[in-house]
């Protein structure tokens, strides 16, 4: 049984020492991160971002991250980084968001962006691949975003998740596999998975593309069988040199074996099968397919609204690899998330023990008003 566990063990780190890392940000190194996130000067009345770990937290360096620092703005910022492709890999996202302020109606979520974004004058209007992450407004949306860029267009999550509403740090994680399936996990368990083929409601539109016949489709019926044929030639066959083209016609190569005519193959055409094999060979066409791979992502960013400033993003991670991910969050969120809450818990007390203070001093001081007002009036009285 100990052998067993620890050959799994082994096979544990392999998988983790062998993650693609594409993206990773603590904000270890104090004010250097501004030479890796650029703001956007799209517009003047952008909000500004500040590094801090807030009014309590459960390391003072290790929870430092970017801070929303004025109400009512618009934010946007990003970092770049080497461009990669998804395709046929694991995709995971992850980051902490911590609402300080007691959200009122803002968003927390992330985009990532094809690697030609422009950073400086990124906005709303900028294209991005994903969105994911929380969005809070009043009492009717607390939701987390799973938005993906799917035929020019932006396509949502039909299933409702529910996202944190406190004001502690909350580990966001998304995973998008190769096999069209995903999950959603909000410290570090899953609230929601399924197939994105389905949750996005993509089905109908892959079948509706898969239906559209090409341009040249009813040029490609008019090919015939010999066309076809010429692919089973034996190609080491020579002309006879007493072959006399005007006399015994063109020389053609004699056949190897009989072209099997699979899948509805007609020796008068090429049946719509062969097209759509071709096709698939294309990986232009093949993209149209792809509900969750992306070919350039180069950005990450945060491009939102805040009624109320005060929240908090940091542990940005992008990589291939889920076991990964699980021990990044583990040893940065899972590592301060306690102390965090028992800061704030001792906080509080304080806060309690002084507005229980203030309300006594008070009492005090209007007995002691009192007393003097009734001193006086007594000794009027007596004179």
């Amino acid at each position: 049984m100990a052998a067993a566990r620890a050959s799994l063990w082994a096979v544990c780190l392999l998988r983790v020492a062998l993650a693609t890392v594409y993206f990773q940000e603590e904000f270890l190194d104090g004010e250097r991160w501004r030479n890796r996130w650029v703001q956007s000067t799209n517009d003047s009345k952008f909000g500004h971002f500040r590094l801090s770990s807030g009014k309590f937290y459960g390391h003072k360096e290790k929870d430092k991250g970017l801070q929303t620092t004025q109400n009512s703005r618009f934010y946007a910022i990003s970092a770049r980084f080497k461009p990669f492709s998804n395709k046929g890999k694991t995709l995971v996202i992850q980051y902490t968001v911590k609402h300080e302020q007691k959200m009122d109606c803002g968003g927390g979520y992330i985009k990532l962006f094809p690697a030609d974004l422009d950073q400086k004058t990124m906005n709303g209007k900028s294209q991005y691949y994903i969105m994911f992450g929380p969005d809070i407004c009043g009492f009717d949306v607390k939701k987390v975003h799973v938005i993906l860029h799917f035929k020019n267009q932006y396509h949502s999550n039909k299933k409702p998740i529910r996202c944190k509403v406190d004001g502690f740090t909350h580990l966001y994680t998304l995973i998008l596999r190769p096999d069209l399936t995903y999950e959603v996990k909000v410290d570090g368990q899953s609230v929601e998975s399924g197939s994105i083929d389905y949750d996005w409601n993509l089905t109908s539109l892959k079948m509706e593309k898969s239906s559209v016949e090409p341009d040249d489709w009813n040029q490609a019926k008019d090919v015939k069988a010999q066309d076809w044929e010429k692919h089973f030639l034996d190609a080491s066959a020579s002309k006879p040199s007493d072959w006399n083209s005007e006399l015994d016609g063109d020389w053609q190569a004699p056949m190897l074996q009989k072209p099997p005519y699979q899948d509805g193959l007609k020796a008068e055409g090429i049946d719509k099968d062969v097209w759509l094999h071709q096709k698939m060979k294309n990986t232009n066409y093949l993209t149209q397919y792809d509900l969750s791979e992306f070919e350039n992502i180069g950005a990450i960013g945060l491009e939102l609204w805040q009624v109320r400033s005060g929240t908090i993003f940091d542990n940005f991670l992008i990589t291939d690899n889920e076991e990964y991910a699980e021990k990044f969050g583990k040893a940065t969120w899972g590592e301060t998330k306690g102390p965090e809450r028992e800061m704030d818990a001792i906080q509080a007390k304080e806060e309690v023990r002084k507005a229980r203070e203030e309300d006594e001093n008070e009492l005090v001081g209007k007995f002691h008003g009192r007393r003097n007002h009734f001193s006086r009036f007594h000794k009027r009285y007596e004179l």
